[in-house]
Protein backbone atom coordinates (compact mmCIF):
# COMPACT_ATOMS: atom_id res chain seq x y z
CA UNK A 1 0.00 0.00 0.00
CA UNK A 2 1.03 3.88 -0.50
CA UNK A 3 0.39 6.67 0.78
CA UNK A 4 -2.02 9.08 -1.04
CA UNK A 5 -0.78 11.53 -3.66
CA UNK A 6 -0.99 14.90 -4.69
CA UNK A 7 -0.81 15.98 -8.18
CA UNK A 8 2.58 16.35 -9.90
CA UNK A 9 3.52 20.30 -9.55
CA UNK A 10 5.37 19.97 -13.06
CA UNK A 11 2.26 18.65 -15.45
CA UNK A 12 1.06 20.96 -17.54
CA UNK A 13 -2.51 21.43 -15.77
CA UNK A 14 -2.50 21.25 -11.86
CA UNK A 15 -5.46 23.87 -11.00
CA UNK A 16 -8.93 23.79 -12.38
CA UNK A 17 -9.85 25.35 -15.15
CA UNK A 18 -12.04 28.01 -13.95
CA UNK A 19 -10.90 29.73 -9.98
CA UNK A 20 -15.00 29.60 -9.45
CA UNK A 21 -14.36 25.67 -9.04
CA UNK A 22 -12.28 26.37 -5.94
CA UNK A 23 -15.03 28.49 -4.31
CA UNK A 24 -17.89 26.70 -2.35
CA UNK A 25 -21.19 27.20 -3.13
CA UNK A 26 -22.39 27.92 0.37
CA UNK A 27 -19.00 29.99 1.12
CA UNK A 28 -19.37 33.13 3.02
CA UNK A 29 -17.07 35.12 0.46
CA UNK A 30 -20.45 34.71 -1.94
CA UNK A 31 -22.89 36.32 0.50
CA UNK A 32 -20.17 39.10 0.85
CA UNK A 33 -20.04 39.58 -2.92
CA UNK A 34 -23.69 39.54 -3.12
CA UNK A 35 -24.59 41.91 -0.64
CA UNK A 36 -21.95 44.52 -1.63
CA UNK A 37 -22.78 44.38 -5.15
CA UNK A 38 -26.77 45.34 -3.88
CA UNK A 39 -26.06 48.08 -2.37
CA UNK A 40 -25.89 51.83 -3.73
CA UNK A 41 -22.69 53.52 -2.53
CA UNK A 42 -23.61 56.86 -3.68
CA UNK A 43 -26.37 57.14 -1.50
CA UNK A 44 -24.34 55.85 1.00
CA UNK A 45 -21.86 58.55 0.32
CA UNK A 46 -18.74 56.65 -0.48
CA UNK A 47 -16.02 58.60 -2.11
CA UNK A 48 -14.82 57.88 -5.97
CA UNK A 49 -17.84 55.97 -6.48
CA UNK A 50 -17.73 56.58 -10.04
CA UNK A 51 -14.56 55.84 -11.96
CA UNK A 52 -12.60 59.33 -12.96
CA UNK A 53 -12.85 60.77 -16.85
CA UNK A 54 -9.29 61.42 -17.09
CA UNK A 55 -6.38 60.04 -15.42
CA UNK A 56 -5.39 56.63 -14.04
CA UNK A 57 -8.60 54.51 -13.30
CA UNK A 58 -8.97 54.38 -9.27
CA UNK A 59 -10.11 50.84 -7.52
CA UNK A 60 -13.73 50.32 -7.35
CA UNK A 61 -14.67 50.81 -3.93
CA UNK A 62 -16.88 48.12 -3.92
CA UNK A 63 -13.95 45.79 -4.31
CA UNK A 64 -12.46 47.22 -1.41
CA UNK A 65 -15.33 47.05 0.93
CA UNK A 66 -15.36 43.07 -0.19
CA UNK A 67 -11.77 43.27 0.85
CA UNK A 68 -11.86 44.99 4.50
CA UNK A 69 -16.02 43.23 5.07
CA UNK A 70 -14.02 39.71 4.25
CA UNK A 71 -10.88 40.49 6.46
CA UNK A 72 -13.01 41.15 9.73
CA UNK A 73 -14.88 38.04 9.17
CA UNK A 74 -11.52 36.39 9.59
CA UNK A 75 -9.30 37.75 12.41
CA UNK A 76 -7.54 39.97 9.12
CA UNK A 77 -7.59 44.20 10.53
CA UNK A 78 -4.20 45.09 9.25
CA UNK A 79 -3.90 46.67 5.68
CA UNK A 80 -0.64 45.03 5.29
CA UNK A 81 -2.40 41.71 6.30
CA UNK A 82 -5.05 42.54 3.55
CA UNK A 83 -2.28 42.53 0.47
CA UNK A 84 -0.80 39.75 1.71
CA UNK A 85 -3.95 38.06 1.66
CA UNK A 86 -4.83 39.53 -1.86
CA UNK A 87 -2.11 37.88 -3.19
CA UNK A 88 -2.47 33.89 -1.78
CA UNK A 89 -5.97 33.58 -0.64
CA UNK A 90 -7.84 31.65 -3.40
CA UNK A 91 -11.02 33.38 -1.67
CA UNK A 92 -9.53 37.00 -1.79
CA UNK A 93 -8.27 36.61 -5.57
CA UNK A 94 -11.82 35.51 -6.73
CA UNK A 95 -13.38 37.83 -4.65
CA UNK A 96 -11.38 40.97 -6.32
CA UNK A 97 -11.26 39.01 -9.37
CA UNK A 98 -7.51 38.76 -8.50
CA UNK A 99 -6.74 42.68 -7.87
CA UNK A 100 -3.91 43.09 -5.55
CA UNK A 101 -4.25 46.90 -4.02
CA UNK A 102 -1.06 47.93 -1.65
CA UNK A 103 -1.45 48.16 1.67
CA UNK A 104 -1.83 52.22 1.42
CA UNK A 105 -4.53 52.39 -1.06
CA UNK A 106 -6.41 49.76 1.27
CA UNK A 107 -5.65 51.75 4.17
CA UNK A 108 -6.72 54.89 2.76
CA UNK A 109 -10.35 53.29 1.57
CA UNK A 110 -11.51 53.19 5.51
CA UNK A 111 -9.94 56.50 6.06
CA UNK A 112 -11.53 58.30 3.58
CA UNK A 113 -14.67 56.56 3.97
CA UNK A 114 -15.19 56.76 7.87
CA UNK A 115 -18.94 57.51 8.30
CA UNK A 116 -20.10 55.92 5.20
CA UNK A 117 -18.93 52.64 6.43
CA UNK A 118 -21.59 52.79 9.77
CA UNK A 119 -23.97 53.08 7.04
CA UNK A 120 -22.86 49.96 5.40
CA UNK A 121 -23.80 48.83 8.72
CA UNK A 122 -27.13 49.83 8.99
CA UNK A 123 -28.36 49.03 5.94
CA UNK A 124 -27.40 45.38 6.39
CA UNK A 125 -29.81 46.13 9.60
CA UNK A 126 -32.37 47.15 7.78
CA UNK A 127 -31.59 43.63 5.37
CA UNK A 128 -32.25 41.92 8.53
CA UNK A 129 -35.89 43.76 9.61
CA UNK A 130 -36.88 42.43 6.20
CA UNK A 131 -35.81 38.70 6.75
CA UNK A 132 -37.41 39.03 9.86
CA UNK A 133 -34.47 38.16 11.70
CA UNK A 134 -35.21 41.07 14.62
CA UNK A 135 -37.74 39.77 17.51
CA UNK A 136 -38.92 43.41 17.63
CA UNK A 137 -39.92 42.78 21.64
CA UNK A 138 -37.31 42.26 23.83
CA UNK A 139 -33.54 44.01 23.20
CA UNK A 140 -30.78 43.91 25.62
CA UNK A 141 -28.15 47.52 26.19
CA UNK A 142 -24.77 46.66 27.38
CA UNK A 143 -21.08 48.55 26.62
CA UNK A 144 -17.40 46.65 26.75
CA UNK A 145 -14.02 48.30 26.80
CA UNK A 146 -11.82 47.82 24.40
CA UNK A 147 -7.82 48.73 24.29
CA UNK A 148 -7.36 51.95 22.37
CA UNK A 149 -4.19 52.75 20.81
CA UNK A 150 -2.77 54.61 23.49
CA UNK A 151 -0.65 53.30 26.36
CA UNK A 152 -1.21 53.95 30.11
CA UNK A 153 2.25 56.37 30.17
CA UNK A 154 0.87 58.36 27.71
CA UNK A 155 -2.39 58.91 29.47
CA UNK A 156 -2.64 61.64 32.20
CA UNK A 157 -4.86 62.68 34.66
CA UNK A 158 -4.98 65.11 37.15
CA UNK A 159 -3.47 63.83 40.12
CA UNK A 160 -0.86 61.65 37.71
CA UNK A 161 -0.08 65.54 36.43
CA UNK A 162 -0.17 66.84 40.43
CA UNK A 163 2.83 63.81 41.09
CA UNK A 164 4.82 64.45 38.19
CA UNK A 165 5.32 68.22 38.97
CA UNK A 166 5.91 67.68 42.71
CA UNK A 167 8.38 64.57 41.44
CA UNK A 168 10.36 66.69 38.82
CA UNK A 169 10.82 69.51 41.49
CA UNK A 170 11.65 67.96 43.61
CA UNK A 171 14.79 66.33 41.27
CA UNK A 172 15.26 70.00 40.49
CA UNK A 173 16.04 70.23 43.98
CA UNK A 174 18.62 67.63 44.26
CA UNK A 175 20.14 68.21 41.11
CA UNK A 176 20.95 72.07 41.85
CA UNK A 177 22.06 71.22 45.17
CA UNK A 178 24.41 68.37 43.29
CA UNK A 179 25.31 71.45 41.05
CA UNK A 180 26.56 73.94 43.20
CA UNK A 181 28.76 70.61 45.54
CA UNK A 182 30.48 70.88 42.47
CA UNK A 183 30.91 74.10 41.86
CA UNK A 184 32.67 73.94 45.48
CA UNK A 185 34.56 71.43 44.54
CA UNK A 186 36.02 72.02 41.10
CA UNK A 187 39.69 71.01 42.11
CA UNK A 188 38.52 67.42 42.68
CA UNK A 189 39.43 65.09 40.08
CA UNK A 190 36.79 62.35 40.02
CA UNK A 191 33.47 63.91 40.44
CA UNK A 192 30.11 61.50 39.33
CA UNK A 193 28.40 63.80 36.94
CA UNK A 194 30.44 67.17 35.35
CA UNK A 195 28.78 70.67 35.63
CA UNK A 196 27.79 70.72 32.16
CA UNK A 197 26.11 67.04 32.26
CA UNK A 198 24.29 68.41 35.32
CA UNK A 199 22.81 71.62 33.70
CA UNK A 200 21.83 69.20 30.73
CA UNK A 201 19.97 67.05 32.96
CA UNK A 202 18.14 70.36 35.23
CA UNK A 203 17.18 71.59 31.66
CA UNK A 204 15.22 68.95 30.69
CA UNK A 205 13.77 68.43 33.77
CA UNK A 206 12.51 72.15 33.05
CA UNK A 207 11.21 71.20 30.10
CA UNK A 208 9.28 68.42 30.82
CA UNK A 209 8.42 70.46 34.28
CA UNK A 210 6.81 72.80 31.29
CA UNK A 211 4.83 70.13 29.29
CA UNK A 212 2.75 69.04 32.55
CA UNK A 213 2.01 72.45 33.35
CA UNK A 214 0.38 72.94 30.30
CA UNK A 215 -1.46 70.11 30.01
CA UNK A 216 -2.60 70.84 33.51
CA UNK A 217 -3.78 74.34 32.48
CA UNK A 218 -5.30 72.29 29.52
CA UNK A 219 -7.27 70.36 31.46
CA UNK A 220 -8.56 73.22 33.56
CA UNK A 221 -9.39 75.32 30.31
CA UNK A 222 -11.29 72.54 29.42
CA UNK A 223 -13.00 70.70 32.51
CA UNK A 224 -11.53 67.24 31.42
CA UNK A 225 -10.19 64.90 33.94
CA UNK A 226 -7.39 63.19 32.13
CA UNK A 227 -6.14 63.81 28.73
CA UNK A 228 -4.18 60.96 26.27
CA UNK A 229 -1.41 61.60 23.70
CA UNK A 230 -1.23 59.24 21.37
CA UNK A 231 -5.21 59.23 20.50
CA UNK A 232 -6.18 62.63 21.73
CA UNK A 233 -10.05 60.94 22.48
CA UNK A 234 -9.53 57.52 24.34
CA UNK A 235 -9.76 57.72 28.48
CA UNK A 236 -8.33 55.66 31.14
CA UNK A 237 -11.05 53.28 32.19
CA UNK A 238 -11.38 50.11 34.41
CA UNK A 239 -11.26 46.92 32.06
CA UNK A 240 -11.23 43.61 33.34
CA UNK A 241 -10.34 44.48 37.08
CA UNK A 242 -7.39 47.11 36.09
CA UNK A 243 -7.27 50.68 34.74
CA UNK A 244 -6.40 50.66 30.87
CA UNK A 245 -7.03 53.45 27.74
CA UNK A 246 -10.19 52.36 26.44
CA UNK A 247 -13.29 53.42 24.26
CA UNK A 248 -16.53 51.79 25.93
CA UNK A 249 -18.72 50.62 23.08
CA UNK A 250 -22.18 50.17 23.46
CA UNK A 251 -24.54 47.85 21.75
CA UNK A 252 -28.46 47.16 21.70
CA UNK A 253 -28.57 43.16 20.77
CA UNK A 254 -32.25 41.81 19.69
CA UNK A 255 -32.95 38.63 22.15
CA UNK A 256 -34.15 36.83 18.97
CA UNK A 257 -31.37 35.89 17.05
CA UNK A 258 -28.61 37.81 19.22
CA UNK A 259 -27.99 40.08 16.32
CA UNK A 260 -26.80 43.60 16.91
CA UNK A 261 -29.34 46.31 16.06
CA UNK A 262 -26.98 49.39 16.49
CA UNK A 263 -24.23 50.68 18.63
CA UNK A 264 -22.30 53.92 19.79
CA UNK A 265 -18.54 54.37 20.26
CA UNK A 266 -18.20 56.09 23.52
CA UNK A 267 -15.22 57.35 25.86
CA UNK A 268 -17.34 57.41 28.84
CA UNK A 269 -16.37 55.29 31.78
CA UNK A 270 -19.59 53.88 32.33
CA UNK A 271 -23.00 53.64 31.58
CA UNK A 272 -25.04 56.23 32.87
CA UNK A 273 -27.16 57.97 30.88
CA UNK A 274 -26.28 55.59 28.00
CA UNK A 275 -29.91 54.05 27.57
CA UNK A 276 -32.13 56.32 26.18
CA UNK A 277 -30.17 56.88 23.17
CA UNK A 278 -29.59 53.38 23.01
CA UNK A 279 -33.39 52.59 23.24
CA UNK A 280 -34.14 55.49 20.67
CA UNK A 281 -31.65 53.69 18.17
CA UNK A 282 -33.62 50.35 18.09
CA UNK A 283 -36.68 51.83 17.94
CA UNK A 284 -35.47 53.55 15.16
CA UNK A 285 -33.89 50.95 12.91
CA UNK A 286 -36.45 47.93 14.08
CA UNK A 287 -39.72 51.14 13.13
CA UNK A 288 -41.43 50.24 16.49
CA UNK A 289 -42.96 52.77 18.71
CA UNK A 290 -42.66 50.64 21.84
CA UNK A 291 -40.23 47.68 22.82
CA UNK A 292 -38.86 46.15 25.89
CA UNK A 293 -35.61 47.18 27.15
CA UNK A 294 -33.35 45.62 29.60
CA UNK A 295 -29.73 46.17 30.71
CA UNK A 296 -27.22 45.70 33.78
CA UNK A 297 -27.47 47.92 36.89
CA UNK A 298 -24.52 50.18 35.14
CA UNK A 299 -27.32 52.13 34.17
CA UNK A 300 -29.33 52.52 36.72
CA UNK A 301 -30.05 56.29 36.36
CA UNK A 302 -32.95 57.35 37.59
CA UNK A 303 -33.44 60.47 35.29
CA UNK A 304 -32.12 57.85 32.15
CA UNK A 305 -34.50 55.30 33.23
CA UNK A 306 -37.33 58.03 33.50
CA UNK A 307 -36.64 59.54 30.12
CA UNK A 308 -36.76 56.08 28.20
CA UNK A 309 -40.29 55.20 29.60
CA UNK A 310 -41.65 58.48 28.63
CA UNK A 311 -40.39 57.27 25.42
CA UNK A 312 -41.88 54.15 25.34
CA UNK A 313 -39.77 52.12 26.61
CA UNK A 314 -40.54 49.03 29.20
CA UNK A 315 -37.36 49.29 30.69
CA UNK A 316 -36.11 46.68 32.71
CA UNK A 317 -32.70 47.65 34.78
CA UNK A 318 -31.14 45.34 37.21
CA UNK A 319 -31.34 46.86 40.96
CA UNK A 320 -33.68 50.10 39.76
CA UNK A 321 -36.94 50.63 41.72
CA UNK A 322 -37.80 54.67 40.93
CA UNK A 323 -41.43 56.36 40.94
CA UNK A 324 -42.13 58.75 38.62
CA UNK A 325 -45.08 61.13 38.30
CA UNK A 326 -46.06 62.49 34.83
CA UNK A 327 -49.36 64.08 33.11
CA UNK A 328 -51.71 61.66 31.83
CA UNK A 329 -51.73 64.59 28.38
CA UNK A 330 -49.92 63.33 25.40
CA UNK A 331 -49.12 66.44 24.52
CA UNK A 332 -47.89 67.40 27.93
CA UNK A 333 -45.21 64.36 28.00
CA UNK A 334 -43.85 65.37 24.79
CA UNK A 335 -42.27 68.44 26.15
CA UNK A 336 -41.10 67.25 29.78
CA UNK A 337 -37.76 67.42 30.90
CA UNK A 338 -36.40 64.36 33.63
CA UNK A 339 -34.10 65.54 36.40
CA UNK A 340 -33.67 63.20 39.02
CA UNK A 341 -33.30 62.94 43.12
CA UNK A 342 -32.40 59.94 44.87
CA UNK A 343 -34.96 57.48 44.44
CA UNK A 344 -37.44 59.54 42.61
CA UNK A 345 -38.02 61.87 39.39
CA UNK A 346 -39.14 64.99 38.94
CA UNK A 347 -40.61 66.06 35.41
CA UNK A 348 -40.28 69.69 34.29
CA UNK A 349 -43.04 70.52 32.07
CA UNK A 350 -41.62 73.29 29.59
CA UNK A 351 -45.23 74.93 28.30
CA UNK A 352 -46.10 75.41 32.07
CA UNK A 353 -43.06 76.30 33.72
CA UNK A 354 -43.71 74.38 36.51
CA UNK A 355 -42.32 70.36 37.99
CA UNK A 356 -44.17 67.44 39.24
CA UNK A 357 -42.50 65.30 42.20
CA UNK A 358 -42.53 61.79 42.47
CA UNK A 359 -45.55 62.14 44.56
CA UNK A 360 -47.30 63.73 41.61
CA UNK A 361 -47.57 67.88 43.93
CA UNK A 362 -46.37 70.88 41.64
CA UNK A 363 -43.59 72.78 42.31
CA UNK A 364 -43.47 76.17 41.41
CA UNK A 365 -40.22 78.42 40.37
CA UNK A 366 -38.58 80.14 43.01
CA UNK A 367 -35.42 81.85 42.09
CA UNK A 368 -32.59 81.32 39.50
CA UNK A 369 -29.11 80.66 41.09
CA UNK A 370 -26.97 82.78 39.05
CA UNK A 371 -23.07 80.74 39.78
CA UNK A 372 -24.64 77.40 38.59
CA UNK A 373 -27.03 78.62 36.47
CA UNK A 374 -29.82 76.53 37.68
CA UNK A 375 -33.67 77.25 37.94
CA UNK A 376 -35.19 76.36 41.70
CA UNK A 377 -38.15 74.62 41.74
CA UNK A 378 -40.38 74.20 45.51
CA UNK A 379 -43.13 73.49 47.08
CA UNK A 380 -42.32 73.98 50.83
CA UNK A 381 -45.49 73.45 52.14
CA UNK A 382 -46.22 70.34 50.19
CA UNK A 383 -42.98 68.76 51.14
CA UNK A 384 -43.54 69.59 54.91
CA UNK A 385 -46.53 67.18 54.54
CA UNK A 386 -45.25 64.22 52.58
CA UNK A 387 -43.90 61.34 53.90
CA UNK A 388 -41.32 60.31 50.73
CA UNK A 389 -37.77 59.58 51.28
CA UNK A 390 -36.36 62.95 49.59
CA UNK A 391 -37.67 64.95 52.08
CA UNK A 392 -35.94 63.72 55.16
CA UNK A 393 -32.85 64.84 54.04
CA UNK A 394 -33.74 68.41 53.54
CA UNK A 395 -35.65 71.22 54.94
CA UNK A 396 -37.13 72.30 52.34
CA UNK A 397 -37.38 69.91 48.82
CA UNK A 398 -36.00 71.40 45.60
CA UNK A 399 -35.45 70.60 42.55
CA UNK A 400 -33.40 72.55 40.26
CA UNK A 401 -33.29 72.62 36.71
CA UNK A 402 -30.26 73.77 34.26
CA UNK A 403 -31.40 76.91 32.07
CA UNK A 404 -30.13 79.69 30.82
CA UNK A 405 -31.07 83.01 32.62
CA UNK A 406 -33.14 84.71 30.26
CA UNK A 407 -35.30 81.32 30.52
CA UNK A 408 -36.52 82.27 33.48
CA UNK A 409 -39.56 83.26 35.08
CA UNK A 410 -42.31 83.22 37.23
CA UNK A 411 -44.38 82.51 35.30
CA UNK A 412 -46.74 79.18 35.30
CA UNK A 413 -49.71 78.02 34.78
CA UNK A 414 -51.25 74.64 36.95
CA UNK A 415 -54.49 74.52 36.25
CA UNK A 416 -55.73 71.22 34.49
CA UNK A 417 -53.45 68.98 34.93
CA UNK A 418 -54.02 65.31 35.69
CA UNK A 419 -50.69 63.53 36.47
CA UNK A 420 -50.18 60.14 37.60
CA UNK A 421 -47.69 57.84 39.53
CA UNK A 422 -45.76 55.40 37.84
CA UNK A 423 -43.42 52.81 39.78
CA UNK A 424 -40.11 51.57 37.45
CA UNK A 425 -39.17 48.37 39.06
CA UNK A 426 -37.42 45.43 36.82
CA UNK A 427 -38.96 41.68 36.24
CA UNK A 428 -36.17 39.58 37.38
CA UNK A 429 -37.41 36.66 34.79
CA UNK A 430 -36.50 39.83 32.45
CA UNK A 431 -32.89 40.81 33.85
CA UNK A 432 -32.01 37.10 33.82
CA UNK A 433 -32.02 37.38 29.80
CA UNK A 434 -30.11 39.75 29.40
CA UNK A 435 -26.58 37.62 29.70
CA UNK A 436 -27.50 35.65 27.47
CA UNK A 437 -28.24 37.97 24.72
CA UNK A 438 -25.83 40.77 25.45
CA UNK A 439 -22.96 39.59 26.58
CA UNK A 440 -22.72 36.70 23.23
CA UNK A 441 -21.68 39.49 20.78
CA UNK A 442 -18.84 41.06 22.48
CA UNK A 443 -17.45 37.25 23.55
CA UNK A 444 -17.78 36.10 19.99
CA UNK A 445 -15.87 39.86 18.91
CA UNK A 446 -13.41 39.46 21.20
CA UNK A 447 -12.38 35.82 21.66
CA UNK A 448 -13.98 34.32 18.10
CA UNK A 449 -12.79 37.77 15.85
CA UNK A 450 -9.78 38.91 17.54
CA UNK A 451 -11.23 42.09 17.96
CA UNK A 452 -10.66 43.42 21.35
CA UNK A 453 -8.50 45.98 20.88
CA UNK A 454 -8.74 49.10 18.34
CA UNK A 455 -6.52 49.84 15.61
CA UNK A 456 -7.95 53.09 14.32
CA UNK A 457 -7.17 56.27 16.44
CA UNK A 458 -10.17 59.15 17.34
CA UNK A 459 -13.97 58.76 18.07
CA UNK A 460 -14.82 58.52 14.28
CA UNK A 461 -12.26 56.31 13.16
CA UNK A 462 -13.17 53.44 15.82
CA UNK A 463 -16.81 53.87 14.91
CA UNK A 464 -15.54 53.28 11.45
CA UNK A 465 -13.56 50.11 12.67
CA UNK A 466 -16.62 48.79 14.59
CA UNK A 467 -19.01 49.52 11.70
CA UNK A 468 -16.94 46.94 10.24
CA UNK A 469 -16.77 44.34 12.94
CA UNK A 470 -20.28 44.39 13.74
CA UNK A 471 -21.04 44.32 10.25
CA UNK A 472 -18.70 41.22 10.27
CA UNK A 473 -20.56 39.61 13.19
CA UNK A 474 -24.27 40.25 11.81
CA UNK A 475 -23.21 38.66 8.11
CA UNK A 476 -21.82 35.24 9.96
CA UNK A 477 -24.92 35.28 12.74
CA UNK A 478 -27.59 35.46 9.63
CA UNK A 479 -25.00 32.67 7.75
CA UNK A 480 -25.72 30.83 10.56
CA UNK A 481 -29.20 31.47 10.71
CA UNK A 482 -30.51 31.31 7.01
CA UNK A 483 -27.46 29.72 5.51
CA UNK A 484 -25.74 31.04 2.38
CA UNK A 485 -28.03 29.95 -0.45
CA UNK A 486 -30.78 31.46 0.86
CA UNK A 487 -29.30 34.67 1.92
CA UNK A 488 -28.20 35.58 -1.26
CA UNK A 489 -30.98 34.29 -3.11
CA UNK A 490 -33.03 36.93 -1.41
CA UNK A 491 -30.33 39.27 -1.94
CA UNK A 492 -30.23 38.75 -5.47
CA UNK A 493 -34.33 39.05 -6.11
CA UNK A 494 -34.75 41.96 -7.90
CA UNK A 495 -37.60 43.39 -5.75
CA UNK A 496 -34.54 44.07 -2.99
CA UNK A 497 -33.20 46.89 -3.20
CA UNK A 498 -30.85 48.32 0.06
Amino acid sequence: MEFIKGEDRKQTVLFPDSIEDYIEENSAVRVIDAFINSLDLSELKFTRYEPNETGRPPYDPKDMLKLYVYGYMNRIRSSRRLETESKRNLEVIWLLQKLTPDHKTIANFRKDNKKALKSVFRSFSELCVKLDLYGKELAAVDGSKFKAVNSKERNFTKDKLKDRLERIGEKIEEYMAELESTDRNEDVVEQKKTAAEINGIIKDLKDRKETYRLMTEELEKTGETQISLTDPESRLMPMNGKMDVCYNVQTAVDAKHKLIVDFEVTNNANDINQLTPMAEKVMETLEMEKITVTADKGYNSASDIAAATLMGVDVHVAGADIQICIPTQEQETEHAEITSYENGKCVYLKDRNIALCPMGKVLYPQFYKESKGEAVFQNSAACKQCACRCTKEARAFRYQFVMKESEFTKEYRDEGLEVKQVRIKPKKEIVAQRKCIAEHPFGTIKRGMDAGYCLLKGKVKVTAEFSLIFLAYNIKRVINILGSKKLIDYISNSAYHV
